[in-house]
């Protein structure tokens, strides 16, 4: 009986097979990483000229060709035929047609297509990394600067749906801030492990050949290579650990989003959207509707959704090279970024331009009663009572105001004599004027000055904290930015020596 793989002599793909991957992963690569292939390839090709791999005239003509190809040939206008399996096959093709098949394979020297796969995915999300953190940055800064300009101005403080205490705008966007600095520290540390390099793992143990994976991390622009060349093409935990981060990141803000969300709800209207970012109804002239925040809700949640997405399909697979990290799975994953870049675009503009309604805030801190607690707290200073002796005389003094639906500054005096008297069978010290200060939601936050608290001094402190993280981060940003920038001029000049052009 005659093998059937003896048999089968075929050249060309079966056309579904063609159709529902080759085709797609061919086009995948002429949008996300032409510049990236040629890359390692002039990377590697100096790498293999300066450690005498290759011969000087070989890695010239080399060169040479690689840029008459780039000169030739758009990878846009390419369709894909299935005579060369993918991208790279078709680079090299174009090599052997113009160099002979022997010079022409000679670039594949001690490299793999496991190793550049990974290479170009890494190079890829370093590449958007560099612009997500550069919007995450004007986002941060951009809260930092509204917590400034507000960190005095007063709003009603939520718990459970419910009005709680008195804080500030400032106070309220500083916890925001400290939230966002963490994603941040996240995604920095992700881009920590996506900056080492994959190159000279080849298929998976390295070669025999006396490569330099050092300078190749370096003309591409990497901080160093990774160590293990199995995990190389095996760990894909630069993949979770990115899109990781990007979920925890994109969950937090959307939860600051559903605040904004409710606060400008009619009911509440704790903040004035300017008109610049309202919509009018179609049919109903009188409403103002704040849609860019329910556009950022759902683009936050199809970021974190699209985020989730890469760490679902990475679940249980094995721990070896394989085709679900790559390819079309890198794809779905670009979509995270683009939806995420949206989102830190608006919300930093949105930021930027709400305003506290004054009166609103106002007349919800007179109707919630919040600022009950600092009465009783007082009340066991001033008047040595029990802190649950006090509660219990601002709860009836509370429900007293609430039942006339007024206020306690303007309302609540009498009706804190009476509770006062009932439980203590004595007259309290305070009268209206130090009565009123004490439940004064200025008097409230002035006197939060623990660390942490809305008060100027814990404010002050913290906004400096604000800023120098902030710069940190610039710093570090830039830094990695300046690597990149380095990289392509020392690969230029490398490439330059070996064509005899420098």
């Amino acid at each position: 009986m005659t093998d059937p793989r003896l048999a089968d002599d075929s050249v060309f793909p079966d056309p579904v097979y063609k159709r529902t991957v080759l085709a797609p992963l061919f086009d995948g690569a002429k949008t996300h990483y032409v510049e990236g292939f040629r890359a390692i390839d002039r990377a590697h090709l100096v790498m293999l000229a300066e450690t005498g791999i290759l011969p000087q005239d070989q890695a010239r003509a080399l060169a040479l060709a690689l840029d008459a190809i780039d000169a030739e040939i758009d990878p846009a206008k390419l369709v894909y035929t299935g005579e060369v399996e993918d991208f790279f096959f078709l680079i090299e093709q174009e090599l052997k047609k113009r160099l002979g098949p022997d010079l022409g394979g000679r670039l594949h020297t001690a490299r793999s297509r496991n190793d550049i796969d990974h290479t170009l995915f890494k190079l890829a999300l370093k590449a958007r990394l560099e612009v997500l953190l550069s919007q995450a940055l004007n986002l941060l800064e951009a809260m930092i600067a509204a917590a400034e300009r507000e960190q005095a101005t007063l709003i009603v403080a939520y718990t459970h749906g419910q009005p709680a205490q008195p804080t500030t705008f400032g106070h309220y966007l500083s916890a925001a801030v400290e939230i966002l600095s963490r994603d941040m520290t996240r995604i920095f540390e992700a881009l920590k492990i996506v900056d080492l390099s994959p190159m000279g793992a080849a298929a998976i143990t390295t070669s025999g050949f006396p490569i330099d994976r050092a300078r190749v991390a370096e003309l591409l622009g990497f901080s160093a290579p990774l160590r293990n060349s199995y995990s190389c093409i095996a760990g894909v935990d630069y993949i979770t650990s990115v899109y990781g981060a990007l979920e925890l990141t994109f969950l937090h803000l959307g939860r600051l989003i559903q605040d904004l969300q409710f606060w400008s709800s009619f009911e509440v209207g704790q903040i004035y959207v300017p008109n610049s970012l309202v919509q009018i109804s179609s049919i109903m002239p009188q409403k103002r509707n704040p849609v860019p925040i329910e556009h950022l809700r759902h683009l936050a949640s199809q970021s974190r959704a699209r985020a989730r997405a890469m760490l679902d399909v990475m679940q249980n697979t094995p721990f070896t090279d394989m085709n679900d990290s790559e390819g079309e799975t890198q794809a779905m994953g670009y979509q995270a970024f683009a939806s995420a870049g949206r989102v830190l675009d608006l919300l930093a503009a949105l930021i930027s331009q709400i305003r506290i309604d004054p009166a609103r805030v106002r007349e919800n801190l007179r109707r919630s009663c919040v600022t009950i607690t600092e009465l009783a707290d007082s009340l066991v200073r001033r008047e040595g009572l029990s802190f649950r002796e006090a509660h219990e005389i601002a709860a009836a003094v509370a429900r007293a105001v609430v039942a006339k639906g007024g206020g306690l500054e303007q309302e609540g005096y009498g009706p804190f004599r009476a509770a006062f008297r009932a439980a203590t069978g004595r007259d309290s010290a305070l009268d209206e004027a130090a009565f009123r200060e004490i439940v004064s939601p200025e008097h409230f936050v002035s006197l939060r000055a623990r660390y942490g608290g809305p008060a100027p001094a814990p404010m002050a402190e913290a906004l400096a904290a604000y800023k120098a993280q902030a710069a940190a981060f610039r710093a570090e940003h830039a830094a990695h930015v300046a690597r990149r920038e380095e990289a392509a001029r020392k690969l230029a000049a490398a490439l330059a020596a070996l064509k005899g052009e420098a």
